[in-house]
């Protein structure tokens, strides 16, 4: 579970500033796709590992706090090179790339059409039946105190908020009537195993639905879209509050 937090909030990128390459090459019409990013340790997962803190529980050590996802040569690079990449450096690097791929989706979002909406609902819609659970409506600002969300997190929605109307739109206008339905229902299902399977919450929770409504896309405008989707069932109270 660890290793998926970090991999929601990386963007799909490299977190070195210079670099940022995109590390999810799309599948191709006779493979899947390639993952070409590696998971690093800021704090050494071994004693002969770069910056390792013998202080640290094995929980702690390989936690999503303690890791970072990085291409191939800059994850050599670190280990390298620990004196230039400490570990105060690392951490540093990581709490800026994460606010980058907000910021940077969050610019895009006054951007889409229904085209990426088109392109995110697609594989969101399933067959299943629709959970019997009832969502209570309250305000999306008590939502967000409820479920302790983080000022970021906040944020974040507050820019999705932009899109609400054209989501609403798109939704009205597909030809499927049970479309919207059936987007809700295909939420409300990764909403349920993210939160009793994996036993998250909160921001963690946010942002593993956010990185199913983006389809762990590289694309600052599919994101903003699924953002947009995101935060349309949001406020609807589709997801987060029962």
């Amino acid at each position: 579970m660890q290793k998926k937090i970090l991999g929601w909030r990386c963007g799909n990128r490299c977190a070195i500033p210079e670099c940022r390459k995109e590390l999810i090459i799309d599948r191709t019409e006779n493979d899947c796709e390639s993952i070409i990013g590696e998971m690093a340790h800021i704090k050494g997962e071994k004693q002969d590992s770069a910056r390792y803190d013998p202080n640290m529980t094995d929980i702690e050590r390989n936690s999503h706090q303690n890791l970072i996802i990085l291409c191939r040569d800059h994850h050599k690079t670190i280990d390298n090179q620990p004196n230039t990449y400490t570990v105060e450096k690392l951490y540093e690097i990581k709490r800026l790339h994460e606010s980058w791929i907000k910021e940077s989706t969050g610019k895009r979002v006054i951007d889409i059409t229904f085209a990426e909406l088109n392109i995110v609902t697609k594989y969101l819609i399933s067959n299943q039946p629709v959970p019997s659970e009832s969502y209570v409506i309250i305000s999306p600002r008590d939502k967000i105190k409820k479920n302790k969300l983080s000022s970021e997190t906040e944020r974040l929605i507050t820019m999705g908020i932009i899109q609400v109307r054209q989501v609403t739109d798109f939704i009205d206008k597909f030809p499927d009537i049970e479309f919207g339905d059936r987007l809700k229902q295909g939420f409300v299902l990764e909403y349920n195993r993210l939160r009793n399977e994996n036993q998250i919450s909160g921001d963690d929770l946010f942002d593993g639905l956010f990185d199913f409504a983006s389809g762990k896309s590289n694309d600052f405008k599919v994101r903003a879209a699924g953002l947009a989707v995101l935060v349309y069932l949001f406020e609807a109270c589709e997801v987060f509050e029962k």
